[in-house]
C-alpha cells in the first residue's frame, strides 16, 4: 500500500483551476495518507473552472504569502487556463514554486500548469508534456516537450489533460513517495548559472 503519511503536499492555485485536476489528485494524495493544504493568492476561497462553466468553491488552507515551502515535502500544481496565467505573473508564487525546485522535492503539474514552470525558470532541460497547445511556448522555454499520457524526469510529474489524471495520479504518488529527488536541483541550479552569465 502506498503510504504518505508523513508527507505534507502542498496545493498551489490561483482562481480558475480546473476543478477535476484538483479534486482527483488531491482524493488519490489523501488515500494514500498524506495531508493536503490548498494554498493560494486568494484569500479565503478560491473558485474553480469546471470544463465550460465556473465550478465550485474551495477554501484556501494557507493564503500565498503565510505559505513557506519548507514545510511541504511535494508541490502539485493543477492546470485550467486562467489558473497558471495567474500564477505566472506572481513572484510569491513563482518562488514558492523555485523553492521546491531547489530543495529537489518533487512536483507533479497537469495541464497547463507547465506555464508556471516557464516563468518560475525551471522548464529548461526538462522533459515534460503538457496541454497540446502550450507545447511551443515550452519548447521555446527550453524543455523537451514530449506528447504522451504520463512524463516523469527528477521527480517532475506532468500529464496533458484530465484524461491523463489516473496514470498522474499513479506516478505522482510514486514520485512522492521516493522524496528528494537529486536530479531536480542539479537542473535547478544549472539554470541558475545560466541565468547569472
Amino acid at each position: 500500500m502506498d503510504n504518505l503519511n508523513n508527507q505534507r503536499i502542498a496545493i498551489l492555485v490561483a482562481k480558475g483551476f480546473e476543478q477535476v485536476e484538483l479534486i482527483e489528485p488531491m482524493q488519490a494524495l489523501r488515500e494514500a495518507g498524506a495531508t493536503t493544504e490548498i494554498v493560494s493568492p486568494e484569500k479565503e476561497k478560491v473558485k474553480a473552472w469546471n470544463f465550460e462553466n465556473w465550478g465550485d468553491e474551495f477554501t484556501v488552507d494557507v493564503p500565498l504569502d503565510r505559505a513557506e515551502a519548507g514545510r511541504y515535502s511535494a508541490l502539485l500544481l493543477p492546470g485550467g487556463v486562467m489558473n497558471p496565467d495567474k500564477l505566472r505573473r506572481n513572484e510569491e508564487a513563482l518562488n514558492f514554486v523555485r523553492e521546491f525546485f531547489a530543495a529537489g522535492k518533487p512536483v507533479a503539474a497537469i495541464c497547463h500548469a507547465p506555464w508556471t514552470l516557464i516563468d518560475a525558470g525551471v522548464a529548461k532541460g526538462r522533459k515534460l508534456t503538457s496541454y497540446p497547445s502550450i507545447q511551443m511556448d515550452l519548447k521555446n522555454a527550453g524543455a523537451h516537450w514530449v506528447d504522451q499520457e504520463v512524463v516523469v524526469d527528477s521527480g517532475l510529474v506532468t500529464s496533458r489533460k484530465p484524461s491523463d489524471i489516473p496514470a498522474f495520479n499513479r506516478k505522482m504518488i510514486e514520485e512522492f513517495l521516493e522524496g528528494i529527488h537529486g536530479g531536480q536541483i542539479a537542473k535547478f541550479n544549472e539554470r541558475i548559472l545560466v541565468r547569472q552569465t
